[in-house]
């Protein structure tokens, strides 16, 4: 019996501390302990930064210049520009390139599809050259639009004087401008085609291509994103990875080794993982279906409220999250669809998560004579 009670009081002992350890706060993470100069973790979701290290620091950082590269060939895509099918010529100059790079020839013909494998999986600086000239026709051209977009971005710490990377003097970023045009980028979602790739081939099978990225060998979750290492820049990596919906982003510029990088972007993700959950917005219980509108042909006007995206809490307070409905308190006709005639705001305590507008599902005509005039004509003929 006293065994019973001993064997008792360890379980209950056991499950008091997995209960305690389950809710206590991730301790912070320490500058000290990330030994890059230089390094960000931001939440992809909402833009929120987690830890930051010099995260203004400005750098080099090598082939993660690729990321800015990236975007605007999906953005080129998107809006029409150029296509994956599309064939493009390698120039004397992209052939030029040294580095990493799969040795493209002098008019050697390959397709986009390809190039953005080769910029993404072997970080080729001859193929992210052939990608810049086929949308600007020089990289030159190519370089200004990559500021341009850097400027869009709000990313102040950041000047680009190529496409790929290679050092040059003035070409710098920081930790926190990398993340952001990381986060843009991952918003194409055809990038996690390529940048999870292992090892793949190119020219039919001719050339062997494997992913800079090693922890997508040894890191749970992770999906991405791209690696960088110069003489100037050290190493670098803009890390991606997803658990549970959460998504964040783990930036390290200037590590003194490739295994540091790795380890240093692996920390990071855990810090995120262990102490934060990423919670979808759910559907209020006092959202009304339907709301009154005065002056209208109809009295009352359905409602609609899209939810999307997600909110950053710490871990153990998903269930805390509360909303709040708030309608407009008169709404007159016209009324077009599409129109706000209310919110909904979500908090956790006192801090507001985010918010979303409340709709008119249907549009609703003010009263008037012809419209009067018309229902009853409408009437009379079904009659």
């Amino acid at each position: 019996m006293k065994k019973l009670r001993t064997v008792i009081s360890i379980l209950c002992i056991t499950a008091l501390m997995f209960t305690i350890s389950a809710f206590t706060p991730v301790q912070a993470l320490s500058a000290e302990s990330i030994t890059a100069p230089s390094a960000v973790l931001m939440d992809s979701a909402s833009g929120q930064i987690l830890f930051e290290k010099d995260s203004h620091g400005k750098r080099p950082c090598a082939s993660i210049t690729k990321v800015m590269t990236l975007l605007l060939v999906f953005e080129a895509i998107d809006n029409g520009k150029i296509s994956m099918d599309d064939m493009v010529s390698a120039s004397a100059h992209a052939a030029s390139m040294g580095g990493s790079d799969i040795w493209l020839e002098e008019g050697e013909v390959m397709s986009v599809d390809d190039l953005i494998k080769a910029t993404t999986v072997a970080s080729a600086n001859d193929a992210a050259v052939a990608l810049a000239e086929h949308i600007s026709g020089s990289e030159e051209a190519f370089v200004e639009q990559m500021n341009q977009r850097a400027k869009e971005l709000k990313m102040n710490d950041t000047t680009f004087k190529n496409c790929n990377g290679l050092d040059e003097d003035g070409h710098i970023t920081s930790a926190y401008d990398v993340a952001v045009m990381s986060r843009e980028l991952i918003k194409h979602d055809e990038i996690f085609n390529y940048c999870t790739i292992w090892m793949d081939t190119l020219r039919d099978g001719a050339t062997q291509i494997v992913n800079t990225n090693k922890l997508l060998k040894t890191y749970n979750g992770i999906t991405g994103l791209k690696t960088g290492t110069t003489d100037d820049a050290g190493c670098c990596i803009t890390a991606t990875a997803e658990r549970d919906g959460l998504k964040p982003i783990a930036v390290v510029l200037g590590a003194a080794t490739g295994k540091e990088r790795f380890n240093d972007a692996a920390a990071l993700l855990d810090f995120a993982f262990a102490g934060y959950a990423s919670v979808s917005p759910q559907k209020p219980d006092d959202l009304p279906s339907l709301v009154e509108v005065s002056g209208a042909m109809s009295s009352e006007l359905p409602v609609e409220l899209n939810l999307n995206g997600s909110f950053l809490v710490e871990k153990g307070k998903e269930g805390e999250v509360i909303s709040k409905t708030t309608m407009n308190e008169e709404i007159t006709a016209p009324v077009n669809k599409g129109d706000s005639v209310g919110k909904v705001q979500y908090y956790l305590n006192d801090k507001l998560l985010g918010e979303y507008e409340i709709t008119a599902a249907e549009s609703a005509e003010e009263i008037s004579f012809g419209a009067v005039f018309q229902l009853l004509f409408s009437y009379l003929v079904h009659f």
